[in-house]
């Protein structure tokens, strides 16, 4: 697993991430989630890996001045969070395309897989998505995943899924 972190590209007011772990910083390592057998979180991990979180897992904001992250507060999806994960994908390619091509495509696919999963058009629903994508360093680790997260845009916390929830 790549050890860098990934970037997230949230208004700062509404970043839903934990701090980037440097070394030296007296930062717990980042652990990955207890999950049942379904494969859902089942327990809070304050300190949960980033390259850990898929689609279905829900994280709560964590650090509004972050821009790279390498953990989350993940937590079940059950409980009150302010993030979903509704989707995932690999950006193709061996160079890193820059953070501005990678921006353009994760908004492209982001803002196509949004009405599919909440079952309503994004220019109408009262929640929002941001994603969260590969830094040049985690890409020269083979990191290419882009995350797709849903919140609500009134900072409202969500509880269960947002599949479906057609608002």
């Amino acid at each position: 697993m790549p050890s860098a972190a990934r970037t997230a590209r949230r208004p700062l007011a509404l970043l839903g991430v934990t701090t980037l772990g440097l070394a030296g910083c007296g930062l717990l390592p980042a652990a990955d989630p207890v999950r049942g057998d379904d494969g859902a979180i089942v327990e809070a991990e304050a300190n949960a890996d980033v390259f850990s979180i898929t689609v279905g897992d829900c994280t709560n904001d964590g650090d509004v001045d972050a821009t790279e992250v390498s953990s989350v507060e993940a937590v079940p999806c059950d409980e009150p969070h302010d993030n979903e994960v509704y989707a995932a994908f690999d950006v193709d390619g061996d160079e890193f395309p820059g953070t501005d091509e990678i921006q353009v495509i994760a908004d492209e696919r982001c803002l196509a897989e949004f009405e599919p999963f909440v079952g309503i058009s994004y220019d109408v629903s009262r929640l929002g998505y941001w994603p969260m994508t590969p830094t040049e360093s985690s890409w020269g680790q083979g990191d290419r995943e882009v995350l797709c997260l849903v919140f609500d845009v009134d900072l409202e916390k969500l509880t269960g899924s947002a599949e479906g929830l057609a608002e």
